[in-house]
């Protein structure tokens, strides 16, 4: 009896898949080079349609398959315990004898009625996976595969294919999506493609909400989006030396593709189609640019929205893999880029117009003001939470406008500033012996790379004297950079943060003045509280 007909009558859980295939030619440089993600993505889509991975049999070499030498490095790849797992290493010709017994075993489970359907990737109808695919071809059972020459060998052996494609244009994730709708579909199954969740390379897939609105988190957008900002603050400070001047044009250069960046990021977090969204993302911020960093960001989330639904819309009606990638990272960044750029990018380059006017506002009206509250904020926003999902937004708006931003001269002063003084005063005197290297590579962190402010926790919670010197230390420092009315960035060397400022000098004082205040009371603190140790204890 066909395994389709036999599969009807047991629960859809117990129907179980077989991988077969290897990292073929083509499929090298689309994630075939990485067997162990290769799986847990089939994986994870399996079990989203309520299918299990019952065997893997997958073998990878270290050059692409065509025209290769039997004498290359290769591993046998297989599944235990729901792990993907090398089974054995050797050459190439050496691998594929074993691909052949382990064949063999595979055929007589699917003529034995233990494997419901196939999954060929790359697969080699006539050597290592003959025996498989001619007991499928036999029992009737569904098979779901990618790879252009090995498809049509197959689909020759009269294997009952569901779903095929080329590979050329997909992903790991497409290609996963395309063999699993291939399967549900034929099975009649309810399967909704789980996106943006990384397998977790261990055991199972950790299953997710597979609803794409989840997955739009401004924070993580802003976030992943830091790198691209941080290299315009360090053209802007380099551009400042008399002999790099002609660095100007790129910082032009880059501005205008902040709102690029920042589509692709969102795009490719929202969709969880990995370089398709990223394709649609930059497609769709190339055409939000007018719209500056919002528009990007508006511009991205719509990509991704759209790129997750035309992924699935493509597949469930059985475009193959590569013609639905090419359609999904076209379209998902052409139309929403289109309605950024004829209808929102005004809009939205007015409310990024309207919260730097904002800021400036404040700041003009009582800059001491302005600047004591912003400082007092930092640490509660960073503690609880809300500085990454409010203050670092604010900051990257304000540096995608101008290069430099009231807050990242907040952050520098009031975080960075303050922690280094923390950590510095246990350094020079700590509680206890072991505090000193904790405070010791804290405080270099943050001298050397502006960022990991966290390192001061231990002692701020520890002492509630340290937490109240980091609030009025960062306060103190707040009012200077209001004071002196610099703007710079967060996330640079404390030593480059001046260079980019709108005020070097005025940035220099308050970073010196707020370091060192942070480092007495802290120093003060703990003399007190070594005093009161040893009373106690004598």
């Amino acid at each position: 009896m066909p395994a389709e007909n036999a599969g009807s009558n047991r629960d859809t859980t117990e129907r179980t898949i077989a991988v077969v295939g290897s990292s073929g030619g083509n499929l090298l440089s689309h994630g075939g080079n990485d067997p162990a993600k290769l799986i847990r993505e089939v994986q994870q889509q399996l079990t989203a349609a309520g299918l299990a991975l019952g065997e893997v049999q997958f073998v990878s070499a270290s050059s692409s398959m065509d025209g290769v030498s039997q004498a290359v490095p290769a591993q046998l790849w297989s599944v235990e315990d729901g792990t993907p797992q090398v089974v054995a290493t050797g050459t190439l010709g050496e691998i594929n004898e074993l691909a052949r017994a382990s064949d063999e075993h595979l055929a007589a489970r699917v003529r034995a009625g233990e494997i419901d359907g196939l999954i060929l990737v790359s697969a080699d109808p006539g050597d290592t996976n003959a025996r498989t695919i001619a007991a499928a071809a036999d029992a009737g059972i569904p098979a779901a595969g990618t790879g252009g020459s090995s498809i049509a060998k197959a689909q020759q052996l009269g294997v009952n294919l569901v779903a095929a494609s080329g590979t050329t244009g997909t992903t790991g994730t497409t290609r996963a999506v395309s063999y699993v709708s291939g399967l549900a579909r034929h099975w009649k199954l309810r399967y909704r493609p789980v996106l943006g969740s990384a397998p977790s390379g261990q055991g199972e897939p950790t299953a997710q909400d597979g609803s794409v609105w989840r997955r739009i988190s401004i924070r993580g957008i802003m976030v992943g989006s830091i790198p691209a900002f941080i290299s315009l603050a360090l053209v802007l400070a380099f551009s400042k030396i008399p002999v790099l001047e002609g660095l100007t044009p790129v910082f032009d250069l880059l501005i205008a593709g902040l709102p690029v960046v920042v589509a692709a990021v969102a795009a490719r977090k929202v969709s969880g189609l990995d370089e398709v969204g990223l394709v649609a993302g930059a497609i769709a911020g190339l055409l939000s640019q007018e719209g500056g960093i919002l528009g990007g960001l508006v511009g991205g989330i719509l990509s991704g929205l759209v790129a997750a639904w035309l992924i699935r819309w493509t597949l469930s009606f059985r475009f193959p893999a590569t013609t639905a990638n090419i359609v999904t990272g076209a379209l998902a960044g052409l139309l929403p880029g289109l309605v950024v750029y004829f209808l929102l990018a005004p809009f939205t380059s007015l409310l990024g117009e309207w919260v730097k006017n904002g800021i400036e506002w404040a700041v003009d009206f009582n800059p001491l003001l302005a600047g004591a509250l912003a400082g007092l904020a930092m640490w509660p926003a960073i503690i609880g939470g809300v500085y990454h999902s409010v203050i670092l937004p604010l900051v990257l708006l304000e540096m995608g406008q101008k290069g430099h931003s009231f807050f990242g001269a907040i952050d520098m002063v009031a975080l960075v500033m303050v922690s280094l003084g923390i950590t510095l005063a246990n350094v020079v005197k700590p509680r206890t012996s072991g505090e000193r290297a904790l405070a010791g590579s804290g405080a270099g962190v943050n001298f050397f790379f502006g960022t990991f402010v966290e390192s001061s926790y231990p002692f701020m919670f520890g002492d509630r004297r340290v937490f109240a010197a980091a609030l009025v230390s960062a306060t103190a420092g707040g009012t200077l950079v209001g004071l002196v009315g610099a703007e710079a960035s967060a996330y640079l060397p404390a030593f480059v943060a001046p260079f980019i400022a709108t005020n070097p000098a005025g940035m220099v004082m308050a970073m010196l003045v707020t370091a060192a205040l942070a480092f007495t009371l802290t120093l003060l603190a703990n003399l007190a509280a070594i005093r009161k140790a040893r009373l106690a204890s004598s």
